[in-house]
């Protein structure tokens, strides 16, 4: 058995050769948590490459090779025993930068897939560099062939692809990116693999699972604490005594090894990564600035400085240690909005103020700045991809010629580094779904600090407080919130399209305790519940006579003036140039559109905070846009005059047909495949995010409920009595049966506090939040139009054993069965539903309850009960 240290160009170039997985592997199986952090990674090499440094390479992990039984000398096979998934990523990585420069490179297109991906005179699966598992070759084989027909939605293969393209397309856009072949050259030369390679007679599955059978790990702050003493021979009993027992006994270990990473970037290392954090500071040692090692007293001197910089860190992590109350404000609202990624430039701010360079009001405006910088960029929806490198920035590029808080924001105020202005903060404000992009709780802090800026005499106790978002305008309007928006429309929009464009924006959002009350009533029955309010955003509210546009607007305008005295605005003139239009979430979305599935100008303007003309004349101007065909009108017809931008590739409603979109016979296309704004929303959120924003729907409080308080309404109360609103007692009465059948195969139904309304989770498993449990679907209260069934796909994408694509498409197949309901597999990624009326006919109940038998019976098989 041989090892070598290698990068990926010179595993998989050179020769004709082909790596095969072997069939007792597990599938592909890398969630979007895992490309998250591979394409974190690859961008940090990628700037690596830009800046034409010789920084270490990123080590991705070991590949284990073995000689396969069909091997031969002019064709070599090996066996992927270990590392498979590495490498499958890695390729589907590729896959996507070709694809994504085809139209403009096709000659770069054509050598990446010679060099990495297929054996071009070679015939059936000989064809393929990478052989994947037989349950993953189908999908594989589509996207290195680029057969989209055969792209399936829900599969982990197209999900990793689409990752991919969307993540180009986002660095493609971002205005410090200086080309999509430096991260090809960074996955293929800047990623590093240790290759183990068996020979005949090794035992391979000893060797699997020698590699798999792992102990507990060191952390980065174990190996360094243990460096370090071992350097004092003669210092260790004191030093430790006097400053390493009083450290380690005031910060965990992951705190006291997040301090370790912060002291090397205070010392000016501003490219260090945390996992890289006992090397870099070994290095920093036993080098030094001489060349010579450090001795007995720079240790000593090391850890004396960690102990001081300890407490200014205990106060990022524990605001009210911080004694000045302006500062402790800042330090709260930034540990509130979980902003870890600031750290770099809190300590540093800290540390300058120890020091005597700065006092706690120019502390004070430095940390505005830091929570302006990233509430704008929150509310103008600017990607987060840079946050870490910017921050981490701040101590080597800080001025040095201009107070501390100064040099901040003028830092911050580069044009690279996207801090919004205040015509850009207003115009979003104004349009942008505020409510779909970013964390749950940092919408909440935004509107918490908006209230707050009313002064009012009794300020609200917002950590006693109960409060959730609440949408005014409800996200399913009656009829006579329709009727009430008529008015307000622009040329050629219709009542759906205006709700469509202005209900998730900020102006028609709000916080309150009785959301569940609320609802989706009309507004005079809000008017009087938020006029009792104790916030003075929602008595304002009240004392309007209608909500419709102009009221939103008008109430978007007063927000915007309120967030541009809170947040403090860049400086201009410091290098910085007006952002145009910014259409990269446009871009992104497309490019992560799943098969068969299309959406329109309107639903896309919506979610991008724009509108439909605006897009239309985007798409039909901008070249390359991936997917741009599959933006129709809202009937779901071509739009007039559509052509294609570039090469013309035929006719769009063939091309269409062939991504899996079907039409009417009409002519236009399935309504059934349409993505809606929420929909488009779902494609591009972050794996933690996404995790997040189950609990902020109400997963995390889809818990048993406590026994009954008199005169308190419960949860499942609350449900049925707001579905008996707008449902018919025959509706009403088959939900409550389909929850009785569900408890009485074992499952429990937790009813969540829910945003605009209440709702019942059809649960298996431990109660509480995100990861605890599963669930199939989930029940909603309608407003006028009837309650839905939500069946959560993206969900389950991430639960045993439905991270199976195979189960998920049975239990669509098993759904699609009852009459009236027809769910897409273009929305197996997402969340479709269908009418709670559907379970009027006894016949669907039955089918129901038995696919509900169907899926508990495949959890509990799964050892995942």
């Amino acid at each position: 058995m041989q090892a070598k240290e290698t990068v990926f160009a010179d595993l998989m170039q050179g020769r004709t050769q082909q790596f095969q997985v072997p069939l007792y592997q597990r599938t592909y199986s890398w969630s979007e948590k895992q490309l998250a952090q591979l394409w974190n990674d690859i961008l940090e090499q990628t700037e690596l490459l830009d800046s034409g440094t010789s920084a270490s390479t990123h080590f991705l992990g070991s590949v284990v090779l073995a000689p396969s039984p069909q091997n031969e000398a002019t064709f070599p096979r090996w066996l992927v025993v270990d590392g498979q998934q590495r490498l499958t990523t890695l390729s589907l990585a590729l896959v996507a930068i070709r694809d994504h420069i085809a139209g403009g490179k096709p000659d770069e297109a054509e050598r990446i897939d010679e060099e990495y991906l297929i054996n071009k005179r070679k015939h059936g699966d000989e064809y393929f560099r990478l052989l994947p598992t037989q349950a993953d070759r189908p999908q594989f084989a589509a996207h290195i062939r680029s057969l989209p027909a055969e792209q399936a939605a829900g599969d982990r293969v197209a999900s990793a692809y689409r990752f991919f393209r969307r993540k180009l397309v986002e660095a493609d856009d971002a205005a410090s990116t200086k080309g999509i072949l430096r991260i090809e050259q960074a996955i293929t030369s800047r990623l590093t693999l240790v290759v183990v390679s068996a020979e005949r007679g090794d035992n391979v599955h000893r060797i699997f699972e020698s590699l798999n059978n792992t102990g507990l790990k060191l952390s980065q702050a174990d190996l360094l604490r243990n460096y370090l003493f071992m350097r004092l021979p003669t210092r260790g009993e004191r030093v430790y005594e006097t400053y390493w027992l009083p450290l380690q006994a005031s910060l965990t270990n992951d705190e006291l090894e997040q301090l370790m990473w912060l002291q090397l970037v205070l010392d000016g290392d501003d490219r260090v990564r945390r996992q890289d954090l006992y090397a870099a500071q070994q290095k920093h040692f036993e080098n030094g600035e001489t060349g010579e090692a450090r001795t007995e007293a720079d240790i000593e001197d090391y850890i004396k400085e960690l102990h001081r910089r300890s407490a200014h860190f205990r106060k990022m992590i524990h605001p009210a240690e911080e004694s000045a109350p302006t500062v402790r404000g800042h330090l709260r609202r930034l540990h509130d909005w979980q902003a870890v990624v600031t750290y770099p430039a809190l300590m540093l701010l800290l540390d300058r103020r120890a020091r005597g360079e700065l006092d706690d009001d120019e502390t004070a405006r430095a940390l505005s700045y830091v929570e302006s910088f990233l509430v704008r960029r929150t509310v103008c929806r600017v990607a987060t991809n840079n946050l870490n490198r910017i921050f981490q920035a701040v101590p080597a590029q800080l001025p040095r010629d201009v107070p501390v808080a100064d040099g901040l924001r003028q830092l911050f105020s580069a044009d690279n580094r996207q801090w919004p202005g205040d015509e850009e903060l207003r115009e979003k404000i104004r349009s942008a779904p505020f409510y779909q992009y970013g964390r749950p709780n940092q919408r909440k802090l935004v509107l918490q600090r908006l209230e707050e800026s009313y002064e009012h005499p009794e300020p609200v106790d917002f950590d006693a407080a109960q409060l959730t978002i609440e949408h005014v305008m409800p996200q399913s309007p009656g009829d006579e919130w329709m009727q009430m928006l008529k008015t307000g429309t622009a040329e050629g929009e219709s009542p759906e399209d205006l709700h469509s464009r202005l209900q998730h924006t900020l102006g028609n959002l709000t916080l309150t305790g009785v959301n569940a009350e609320l609802s989706n009533h009309p507004f005079e029955r809000k008017q009087g519940l938020l006029r009792g309010s104790h916030l003075e955003m929602n008595r304002r509210i009240a004392a309007t006579e209608r909500w419709g546009c102009a009221e939103i607007l008008a109430r978007a305008d007063d927000l915007a003036d309120r967030a541009i005295r809170l947040w403090p605005a860049p400086l201009r003139g410091v290098g910085r140039a007006e952002r145009s239009r910014d259409w990269s979430l446009a871009h992104q979305v497309l490019a992560a559109l799943p098969h068969g599935t299309w959406t329109s100008y309107g639903d896309l303007a919506a979610y991008v905070g724009s509108g439909a003309q605006a897009v239309g004349n985007h798409l039909a101007k901008t070249d390359g846009v991936v997917n741009a065909y599959r933006v129709l009108n809202a009937d779901g017809k071509v739009a007039d005059g559509f052509q294609w931008t570039g090469q013309d590739r035929g006719d769009v409603r063939a091309r269409l047909r062939a991504d899996g979109v079907h039409f009417t016979a009409l002519g236009a296309a399935d309504p059934v495949q349409r993505l809606t704004s929420g929909d488009l929303a779902l494609l591009v959120v972050d794996a933690e995010d996404a995790e997040q924003a189950d609990g902020d729907a109400g997963v995390g409080e889809a818990a048993r409920e406590s026994a009954e308080q008199p005169g308190v309404e419960t949860r499942a109360a609350r449900f049925l009595r707001q579905l008996a609103a707008d449902d018919t007692p025959t509706t009403v009465a088959a939900v409550r049966e389909l929850i009785a059948g569900w408890e009485g195969l074992g499952g429990w139904t937790g009813h969540g506090a829910g945003e605009a309304m209440t709702s019942a989770f059809l649960m298996l498993g431990s109660a509480g939040g995100p990861g605890r449990g599963i669930w199939p679907m989930v029940l909603y209260p309608g407003s006028g139009r009837g309650g839905t069934a939500e069946i959560v796909f993206q969900h389950l994408a991430k639960r045993e054993p439905f991270t199976e694509r195979r189960l998920r498409v049975e239990l669509m197949d098993r759904l699609n069965q009852l009459e009236g309901v027809s769910l897409p597999q273009g929305k197996l990624e997402l969340r479709p539903g269908f009418r709670l009326s559907v379970l009027e006919d006894e016949q669907n109940r039955e089918l129901l309850l038995k696919t509900l038998v169907w899926f508990k019976d495949r959890w509990e098989e799964s050892g995942a009960a």
